[in-house]
């Protein structure tokens, strides 16, 4: 056999899955959680990312940016691909540190999880905004330096928003998707179902639209394994390219779970606000009028009210003799 045939058997084996798994493409593929500070969020992404985490564990604080990884294989015999796992801690106060893991190098397989609370409504619309601001920021710069380097990438990342939307979406003039794979994720379903039905109502139809509107896929999450397992269909598919499922849930007395593509404007409806009251409000786009209706509902925190305050510096989980020592007699 010529050296081609053997690369052309070699290749056959590979797509029809034969042999012993041996020279198999591995996939490789970053996730980056971010959103509300607290804990909130390392507990969603351990026990949505990782099954085997314990609910009933209560989680450390993610200082700032933490890394873990995951591997699954494809099927039996062959390599396992590989998910990186980032964690942005402090709420909306280190969201500079996003830049670190996004790259030009691994842009094509990133994808953002963005974690909100929902028994803090008065946190929620400014945590979201601020951090998807700065990501979407970075990704646009990236994006345009590829496009002198290496347009066809820059193409085809600008391409892939519009996957989740078929061109025959009535919505498709309509929206303006992430630059990036993004699930919302709803955390604290637990407390938020205690809230008063029409607030509920408002929180749930306003995520809906902004999910929508991004191109993303929404799922609220609680301490239920069955609520978690919809939660982590949409992690898996993101990190390994599992399927997502195809099922929805837009009952607003139930945890929502949206996939990408699945809604509408018209499933949606308009703002939850008289037509009096919408009248009143100056807003230029869609967007910024279901701000200015939802924080009616819920005014929000002053942005210096979410920043993280504790020093970690005094924290015994932190200690380091020989630093704290230098530390000191710096401090002196």
């Amino acid at each position: 056999d010529t050296l081609w045939d053997l690369a052309v058997a070699e290749v056959e084996k590979r797509e029809n899955g034969e042999g012993d798994g041996e020279g198999a493409e591995v996939s490789e593929k970053s996730v980056l959680f971010m959103g509300s500070k607290n804990g909130v969020m390392t507990n969603t992404m351990r026990s949505c990312a990782f099954s085997e985490h314990s609910l009933e564990e209560i989680p450390k604080p993610t200082l700032a940016l933490e890394y873990t990884f995951g591997r699954r294989a494809r099927r039996h015999n062959t390599p396992k691909d590989i998910a990186h796992f980032w964690e942005l801690g402090g709420g909306t106060s280190l969201q500079e540190l996003i830049r670190v893991p996004i790259t030009s190098n691994n842009i094509r397989a990133f994808a953002i999880v963005l974690v909100l609370d929902l028994s803090k409504p008065d946190e929620l619309w400014t945590t979201m905004e601020s951090l998807l601001h700065v990501t979407r920021s970075h990704v646009n710069k990236i994006l345009t330096k590829l496009g002198k380097t290496n347009p066809g990438v820059a193409t085809e990342i600008k391409q892939r928003m519009w996957n989740n939307l078929q061109k025959d979406h009535p919505d498709y003039e309509l929206v303006d998707p992430f630059p990036l794979p993004l699930v919302i994720i709803g955390s604290k379903y637990d407390i938020f179902h205690e809230f008063d039905s029409e607030m509920r109502k408002i929180i749930s139809k306003t995520l809906r639209f902004v999910s929508h509107y991004y191109g993303a896929s929404l799922v609220f999450t609680s301490k239920s394994e069955a609520v978690l397992l919809k939660a982590r269909i949409l992690i898996n598919n993101l990190a390994f390219g599992v399927d997502k499922s195809k099922s929805v849930s837009l009952d607003h007395s139930r945890p929502l779970f949206i996939p990408a593509g699945l809604d509408s404007l018209h499933q949606i409806g308009p703002p939850p606000a008289s037509d009096s009251d919408i009248g009143k409000l100056h807003a230029n786009t869609p967007l910024e009028l279901w701000k200015k209706v939802f924080e009616k509902t819920f005014p929000p925190k002053s942005s210096c009210d979410l920043q993280y305050t504790k020093d970690p510096a005094q924290d015994l989980q932190y200690a380091e003799y020989e630093v704290d020592v230098m530390r000191a007699q710096k401090n002196e």
